[in-house]
Order: structure tokens, then C-alpha cells, then sequence
């Protein structure tokens, strides 16, 4: 229940979130390459005329009626993180300036990266409930019986093909998340509660 879930918990949730899009604002501000999912949003986003965080709150929707038949259920932390991370997306994107120094931004994709698997860690640490596409992800390895690894690439190759489609922003700093991003979540998640990245999270009563 909701009223039983200790303060800390709720901390690495709210925490993790407004890191982790706050790093996905910087990315996207540095206009050097996104992460495949943000690859897509932008691309959704520019042929829409939507905001890339209202795309990525309308993406998870689809997502989220993916896992029923996957035997995956959403917990509190997944409603929070579906609404809350597009939000707040937008709401950095408001104060943060475009770069067009390329040092900057270069040393701003890494601060995104980094942040972006700060935040990551952090919320999967409070074990309320994976966001939506973690939670395909991991229904999709317990389905089939692939590893998380060969789950995750085929998902993120296949949607960073239609971003990139799309027109969404493929570059450096697509390969330098493709290779610093999971470092950096196994990294937190060590740090914070000593359980393994790719540890499958237990499920919210």
C-alpha cells in the first residue's frame, strides 16, 4: 500500500526521476545525439508539433498495454515515472539554453549521461516499479527466456531506427550512451543498495 512505503523509497523515486530527465534536457540541449528512445520521442515530436515530454508520457501509453499479456504489472513508481519524467522534461527544456559550442557541447552530453544513469539507478533502487519501457523489457526476457542484453539491443535498435526515420537526433552521443549508460546504472545501483543492474526488481503489492 501506498502509506506503507518508507520515506526513502520515496526519495530515490521523486530523486531519480528529476535527475535522470534532467539529463535527457542536457542531451537534448547539447545536440550531439540521444539515447535511442529519445531518438524517437524527438522524432515523434518534430513530425508532430508535441512537446518531446508530452510525446514521451503519449509513448508510454501503447507501452504500458504492451505488458498485460506480457505478465507485467505497473506499480505506483511506474505511474509517477510515466507522467513525471515527460514533465519535467519539458520544464527543464524551458530554462535550459541550446548549445552550439561543440567543447560544451560534448562536456554537456557526458553531464547528461552520467545524470541520466544517476537517475536511472536511483529509481530502480526504490523498487515502486520499473518505468514503462524497462518494464517491456523485462517482460519481453521472461516471455522469451533471452538475456536482458540481447532484449534490450534488439528494442533499442529497432527504435532508434524509427527515430532516426523520423528525424530524430542520431550522433556521438547516441554511442557514447549506447556504452556509458549501463556503467553508470550498475554503478548507482551498487552504491545505493547493493543489488545488480540487471537484477529483475520485485513487484509493489
Amino acid at each position: 500500500m501506498i502509506k506503507n512505503i518508507a520515506p526513502r523509497r520515496w526519495a530515490l523515486l521523486l530523486g531519480g526521476l528529476a535527475c535522470g530527465s534532467f539529463g535527457i534536457a542536457l542531451m537534448l540541449r547539447a545536440e550531439v545525439g540521444l539515447g535511442p528512445w529519445d531518438v524517437l520521442h524527438q522524432g515523434l515530436s518534430e513530425r508532430s508539433g508535441i512537446s518531446i515530454g508530452m510525446v514521451s508520457i503519449l509513448v508510454s501509453v501503447p507501452i504500458l498495454l504492451l505488458w498485460w499479456p506480457l505478465g507485467e504489472r505497473p506499480g505506483i513508481g511506474t505511474v509517477i515515472n510515466t507522467i513525471l519524467l515527460g514533465f519535467l522534461i519539458d520544464l527543464y527544456l524551458h530554462v535550459l539554453p541550446v548549445q552550439t559550442w561543440l567543447p560544451v557541447q560534448l562536456g554537456q552530453m557526458l553531464v547528461g549521461i552520467v545524470l541520466m544513469g544517476i537517475g536511472t539507478g536511483l529509481y530502480l533502487s526504490a523498487q515502486l516499479g520499473a518505468g514503462p519501457r524497462d518494464g517491456l523489457m523485462m517482460g519481453l526476457v521472461r516471455r522469451s527466456g533471452w538475456s536482458v542484453r540481447l532484449i534490450r539491443t534488439l528494442l533499442e535498435v529497432s527504435v532508434l531506427a524509427l527515430g532516426w526515420l523520423l528525424g530524430g537526433s542520431v550522433g556521438l552521443g547516441t554511442l557514447a550512451f549506447a556504452f556509458g549508460i549501463g556503467p553508470v546504472v550498475q554503478a548507482t545501483l551498487w552504491l545505493v543498495g547493493g543489488r545488480p543492474a540487471e537484477m529483475p526488481m520485485k513487484r509493489e503489492p
